[in-house]
């Protein structure tokens, strides 16, 4: 037995290993390069600086860049959200078999790939699009428009990127309160609506702050829906990364913006962790 043991453990070496170079030495090898001074042309510096970080949070430039970061990641999420939380409440309570039709739906949206997303916004609010002839057509607007190069661009794009993952988490937590709280409150005369913000939207908001610092991560950390729909005109920090190391071969400025874009991610995803045990915690010594 110790044997077939042993050999099972070798087998788990490899996957351990593979999991170590992709999640680990890969963060180590721009988190390293952040401390290093460019010297052009993809050079840098052989001393240890903190150059790179000074220049992130003194020069205006990229004080910017974080300030529209924060700003763009804010106002998806909250839109996000109020989308969301209603579309996921509806799709728990409906009793028919197009409620798992809409889910369905909402899982293979959520799982396509972002590339094809965000061409079919473009396309879609095109001046030839649907959306530019019937907003000519209703008499919304005189003259056609695009969501390219634009901060409401970027936003749609962000919150389509993110829109079924909260539909998704905020489904689960409406199934976990029980139908009969609603129906006692309807039995004593509370209509859909106080029963919805009195009932529901209490219980939910444990999973709902969650869900939305989830969001907020997602957007923050969105690279593709910005970039293509941004046009070079909204540039967030993920995009100034790409530019730096892509572009202006500022390798160290641009390891040195995705450490900070890292550590926002890593906080928010503790701070996340954080609301969960207080939440349970809160719930137990409760019951």
């Amino acid at each position: 037995m110790s044997g077939i043991k042993a050999r099972w453990e070798l087998i788990l070496i490899p996957p351990l290993v593979l999991t170590v170079v992709l999640l680990v030495a890969s963060q180590f090898i721009f988190i390293k390069g952040s401390f290093h001074k460019d010297l052009g042309y993809g050079d840098l510096s052989t001393t240890y600086e903190l150059v790179n970080y000074l220049r992130a949070f003194s020069d205006p430039y990229y004080l910017d860049v974080l300030l529209l970061s924060i700003n763009v990641s804010a106002t998806a999420t909250i839109l996000t959200m109020v989308c969301a939380v209603p579309v996921a409440y509806i799709i728990a309570r409906m009793t028919s078999r197009w409620a798992m039709l809409f889910l369905a739906l909402v899982v293979v949206a959520q799982f396509v790939t972002i590339a094809i997303k965000v061409l079919g916004l473009i396309v879609l609010f095109s001046p030839d699009g649907i959306v530019n002839r019937l907003f000519l057509w209703l008499g919304l607007i005189e003259e056609t428009f695009t969501i390219l190069g634009t901060f409401p661009g970027v936003i749609t794009g962000l919150m389509y990127y993110s829109l079924g993952f909260a539909v998704l988490l905020i489904y689960s937590v409406i199934l976990t309160i029980p139908r009969s709280l609603e129906e006692a409150a309807q039995i004593h005369g509370a209509g859909r609506f106080n029963v919805y913000r009195r009932i529901i939207m209490p219980l939910a908001a444990p999973g709902t702050v969650i869900c939305s610092l989830m969001v907020f991560n997602i957007s923050i950390g969105g690279f593709a829906s910005t970039a293509l729909i941004g046009a070079g005109k909204i540039l967030t920090l993920p995009v100034i990364v790409q530019r730096s190391v892509i572009v202006n071969y500022n390798y160290g400025m641009g390891a040195a913006l995705a450490v900070i874009l890292l550590l926002s991610v890593i906080l928010i995803n503790l701070f996340s962790v954080w609301m969960v045990h207080r939440f349970r915690r809160g719930k137990a010594m409760t019951v």
